[in-house]
């Protein structure tokens, strides 16, 4: 396998989305962006984009969450920051899963233009878990129907039938013995 080796003031140009738990603090959401940062500037990388998405539904359930809150980075560096930025995540509790795609693999430093409000961590100002299964869009749209209680306490015949039809059955069959 051949290493390739980006020459000096070129990098590779990486994306990382991670998971944070939904129900996650401000600060606790806040620690995990500023180590992050912290770790990619001490790697010799450059934050290029940072964006919060939002609490959103996940596709399928992790660790029995049925949301999480979404954060994107977007950032130069060389293998080793990837490498630290994913330890990093993987050492917080707080963060559910994570993925780093490569973007680009040969991008000039310096060509880069990157503003300051692009690379902050925005404070994580969320609202309290709400229960999913009231806001589920299938139930909205009416494609689920609404449980219903079943009454048990009577013993009555099931509802298609009539007291006439079951003794007309019985009739028949005897009927058809002689």
């Amino acid at each position: 396998m051949s290493r390739q080796v980006t020459a000096p003031g070129r990098a590779r140009e990486y994306e990382t989305i991670y998971i944070l738990r939904p129900d996650i603090d401000a600060d606790g959401a806040e620690k995990i962006g500023s180590r992050l940062a912290e770790v990619v500037s001490r790697e010799a990388g450059r934050l290029t984009k940072v964006e919060t998405w939002g609490r959103r539904r996940l596709a399928y359930d992790i660790a029995k969450h049925r949301r999480g809150v979404y954060v994107y980075l977007k950032y130069l560096g060389g293998g080793k920051v990837v490498s630290e930025v994913e330890r990093n995540l993987r050492l917080f509790d707080g963060v559910l899963k994570y993925q780093t795609v490569l973007v680009r693999n040969d991008v000039e430093v310096q060509a880069v233009n990157v503003a300051e409000e692009d690379v902050k961590f925005e404070r994580l100002e969320l609202a309290p878990l709400e229960d999913d299964r009231d806001e589920s869009r299938e139930r909205q749209l009416g494609l689920i129907e609404p449980e219903r209680r079943v009454d048990r306490t009577s013993e009555a015949a099931p509802p298609d039938l009539e007291d006439g039809e079951e003794g007309e059955a019985e009739g028949a069959t005897d009927e058809e013995e002689s």
